[in-house]
Formats: C-alpha cells, sequence, structure tokens
C-alpha cells in the first residue's frame, strides 16, 4: 500500500479494515463455530483468503493494483480471519485429551512466535526476489492448509443445534462470560495488560530518537519480545505448569508491567533488549494460562462464541493500544508515555487480584471448575 500511495494514511487503513469485519462479524463468526463443522468453517475461510492474496498477486503482475482494491482485499481477508479464528480456538480442545492441553497451548504458542520471528524475515527475501512471489507463497500454503485441516481427527464432532432465540444464541457467549467471573476476570485482565502494555508501538521511536541504532538496531528490539516467548514457550511445552497457576498468571503480568518500566526509562540498546524479552516471555505465560483455562472451564457448545468475544477483547485491545501510545506519547511525550502504561499494568494487575479471588486461587488447570 505505503508503495503505491506513499501515505501513512492509507498504510493504516490496511490495518483498519482488517479490524472492522472483526467487531462487526464477532458474534456471528462464534455462533457459526458452535453450530457448524469447525473444520469446513476454516477450511473455506482458509480458501477465501487463499485467493484473496492471489488475486492480490495477479493484480500486481498484471499492473492495475490500487488502493481500492487493496483495500477491498484486506477487507475480505478481515472478514475470513472473523470466521477462522474463533473457529480453531475452540477447535483445539477437539483434538487433544483435557490431560494434554496446557501442554497443546504451550506448543502451538511456540510455534506461533516461531513463524513470527522466522515469518518477516522469509518475507524480506522473497520480497527482493520479486514482490508477486510472497503472495503465491502465501495464497499457496493457506490452499495447503485449508487441505490439512480435513485430515484432523476429531474426539468430538458433535454440532451443537438448539431451538432457542437466534439472536440469543448469537449473545450467549458474552452471557456465559458475564456469569463467569474467574474467565470474566481473565479476559479483561489481558484485554487491559495489552491495551496499556502498548511499548512495542513506540520502537521506532526509540530506536531513532532515544537509543539512535537505526533501522537494524530497530529490528533486535522488534525480535526480542517474540524470542522471549518463543523460549519460554518451548519451556512450557516440556514442564507445563502444575500448581498455583492463578497466582502465576498474575506474577506474569505484574512482570509484563515492569518490563514495559524498565524499557521506558533504558537508554542502553543490551537493557532494552533484555526488558523486551522480559516482556515477551512473560505474556506468553499468562497467554497460556489463560487460554487453557478458558478453554478447559466453556462447554463445547459455547466455545465458538466465547473464543469469538475473547478475539474482539484481544483485536481491541491492540488496536486502541496502539492508538492509546500514540496519543500518550504525543501528550506527554514518549518515556512518560510507555511508563504509564507500564505502571498501569500494575495497577491493574494488582487491582484484579481483589476483584477477582477466584481466578487468584486457581491452583491446577486440570482441575480448575470454577463457577
Amino acid at each position: 500500500m505505503y508503495a503505491i500511495t506513499k501515505s501513512t494514511f492509507y498504510l493504516g487503513m490496511v490495518g483498519l479494515v482488517q479490524f472492522i469485519p472483526l467487531v462487526l462479524l464477532t458474534f456471528v463468526s462464534g455462533h457459526m463455530a458452535d453450530r457448524y463443522n469447525r473444520k469446513w468453517i476454516i477450511s473455506i475461510s482458509q480458501i477465501t483468503s487463499g485467493l484473496s492474496v492471489l488475486v492480490l498477486a495477479w493484480s500486481t503482475y498484471e499492473g492495475w493494483i490500487n488502493k481500492e482494491i487493496l483495500l477491498l482485499l484486506s477487507f475480505i481477508i478481515g472478514a475470513a480471519m472473523s470466521f477462522s479464528g474463533p473457529a480453531q480456538q475452540s477447535m483445539l480442545p477437539n483434538i487433544i485429551e483435557k490431560k494434554d492441553f496446557p501442554k497443546a497451548v504451550a506448543i502451538s504458542s511456540s510455534f506461533f512466535e516461531f513463524s513470527v520471528i522466522i515469518g518477516p524475515s522469509l518475507g524480506g527475501i522473497f520480497y527482493a526476489i520479486n514482490p508477486e512471489f510472497v503472495y503465491v507463497v502465501i495464497g499457496g500454503l493457506l490452499l495447503i492448509a485449508s487441505f490439512l485441516i480435513q485430515t484432523v481427527t476429531m474426539l468430538n464432532n458433535e454440532t451443537k443445534r438448539s431451538n432457542t432465540n437466534r439472536i440469543k444464541e448469537a449473545f450467549a457467549g458474552l452471557s456465559f462470560i458475564k456469569s463467569r467471573p474467574a474467565i470474566l476476570g481473565a479476559l479483561s485482565l489481558d484485554m487491559f495488560a495489552v491495551l496499556l502494555g502498548g511499548a512495542t508501538a513506540l520502537l521506532p521511536v526509540y530506536a531513532s530518537e532515544i537509543l539512535k541504532i537505526g533501522p537494524l538496531g530497530l529490528g533486535v528490539l522488534r525480535s526480542a519480545p517474540s524470542v522471549g516467548a518463543l523460549l519460554v514457550s518451548i519451556y512450557l511445552a516440556k514442564h507445563p505448569l502444575k500448581k498455583n497457576v492463578g497466582r502465576t498468571m498474575f506474577k506474569a503480568v505484574i512482570c509484563f508491567g515492569l518490563a514495559t518500566i524498565v524499557f521506558g526509562i533504558s537508554n542502553s540498546l543490551i537493557v532494552s533488549f533484555l526488558a523486551l524479552f522480559v516482556l515477551g516471555a512473560s505474556d506468553v505465560v499468562s497467554v497460556v494460562i489463560r487460554q487453557t483455562f478458558v478453554q478447559m472451564e466453556t462447554p463445547d457448545e459455547l466455545r465458538g462464541r466465547v473464543s469469538s468475544v475473547n478475539f474482539l477483547f484481544i483485536g481491541t485491545s491492540n488496536q486502541l493500544g496502539e492508538f492509546e501510545s500514540g496519543i500518550t506519547a504525543s501528550a506527554f511525550g514518549v518515556v512518560p508515555a510507555v511508563l504509564i502504561g507500564g505502571i498501569g499494568t500494575v495497577v491493574i494487575a494488582l487491582l484484579w487480584m481483589r476483584l477477582f479471588p477466584t481466578l487468584l486461587k486457581i491452583d491446577k488447570l486440570e482441575h480448575a471448575h470454577i463457577n
């Protein structure tokens, strides 16, 4: 988009048009994930995304790509992701035994972090070869994924149907979350932590104006959270948390906030890298515990709708978190903005420990069952 328009406004619009379907389709996609076959929902979503990317490759190759086509394709991909996200997340308990679920979430997180580290590097190499080649590779991989998901064996593939009011069904996930204080606490804690701890959105400013390390140093800083998250997720896959998981989650969020504060006041590349490394490591601990707990405590017939609300929480906080960091930085300065976010995250964690004591008292994930 930037190559076409040379405009940061339209660059931001790409993210916005992918975010809009997430908001508009949250309750619809969650309802469908609980009502219809999740594997087929994922397949159709991946095919839609894959074909959209291939159209992008074709239009770029032929030379008739423009900002309107790019925004339209981005919207379609965003809509497809809105359907595949809840279906994918809610399907994991259907293919993994309950006793192995915490380990499975950690393994899934490690693969995700690995892709975050390796993906941009490969994308840059492919883009240097040929821009269209990047799109062809991505489109092809999405189409392959749509086929591979059909080969997955389900432990429980029952489709739940109900004769109750359709609108009430669509909002059942939100009602369920409100009725379970521990789940509401876990989701809202993560949302506020992401919303306030948006230090990574200001990394370009730190790299150019504070640390003065240039583009290469910026790349090093951007990789630090993912490296920390990858190493810790691999450890959690081999050594799942056995007890005091509620307290561990809160400690991880507090550690996330403290790491943000250290990064905010740092003038050293090494200290900044280590702070971001700890930030990513603590974040993945919280994510693994939260995802495991929420999925295990949610009945299968509601997992899609609960997952869609979770996607809305996280998607909203990611977008608003970057917005909050930018506005706060404009008002108070870059360093104060990061410090405010880090301190706010710690305060929220301490407050949530008092507001949601049942979440704090969770001992073992496989025996949580908190009402």
